[in-house]
């Protein structure tokens, strides 16, 4: 038996290990202070993108794309929203002048959180009728463009704890810019998805009007 589709598993379920150690270092981090604790979370939060782009590129390269790895990656794609955008939301309210700043994280998170529940639900629906799960090319756009966006956002954390100056003032008017950017290609995300399977829910309505 061939050990590449284990492989690819693995890749992708170790995307919630790892970001749990970013967690753990991150507050570790925030209570402590220290290099260490930071630059050991950055690179879990990194090393979590890596293995989101590494078992897509494995399981087309290798020929081993599955019913399982199509629903298994999405939901660690999940599980990491539900763990890193709250988490960043309370580290970013307990920086210096950052309390408008986590009311902005709070308005994206829960944005995020929607969009991932309303298209789960759609996917569900489709499948009812036969439809492709998989994900939408914008799908994998937003959360290829996900995980560098939560790296800024805890880069500009890291630096402002340590020691407020132009490269933190720099790095929030990108965290600014590029969650602008992220709620709208989610909105985008959440109307294609929902023109996409707006068929299938068509056809689930009007089976309930049968009934």
């Amino acid at each position: 038996m061939s050990k590449r589709p284990l492989i690819v598993n693995a890749l992708t379920f170790s995307r919630l290990p790892i970001i749990f150690a970013w967690l753990g270092f991150a507050l570790y981090e925030e209570y402590a202070g220290g290099f260490w604790p930071g630059f050991f979370a950055g690179t879990a939060l990194f090393l979590s993108g890596i293995t989101d782009l590494a078992d897509g590129l494995l399981a087309r390269r290798w020929n081993v794309v599955t019913p399982l790895g199509k629903m298994a990656d999405p939901l660690m794609d999940k599980a990491v929203y539900v763990v890193v955008f709250p988490s960043l939301t309370w580290l970013v309210m307990h920086q210096p002048g950052g309390e408008w700043h986590s009311l902005v994280l709070l308005g994206f998170t829960i944005l995020y959180t929607l969009r991932d529940l309303w298209v789960t639900f759609m996917r569900s629906v489709a499948s009812l009728y036969g439809g492709d799960g998989a994900a939408m090319w914008l799908g994998k756009v937003r959360t290829a463009l996900t995980f560098p966006t939560a790296g800024l956002i805890y880069a500009y954390v890291v630096f402002n704890a340590i020691s407020p100056c132009w490269l933190e003032r720099t790095l929030l008017v990108l965290c600014y810019i590029s969650e602008a950017a992220m709620i709208g290609l989610n909105a985008f995300s959440f109307y294609s998805y929902t023109k996409a399977y707006a068929p299938y829910l068509k056809k689930a309505l009007e089976r309930k009007r049968e009934i």
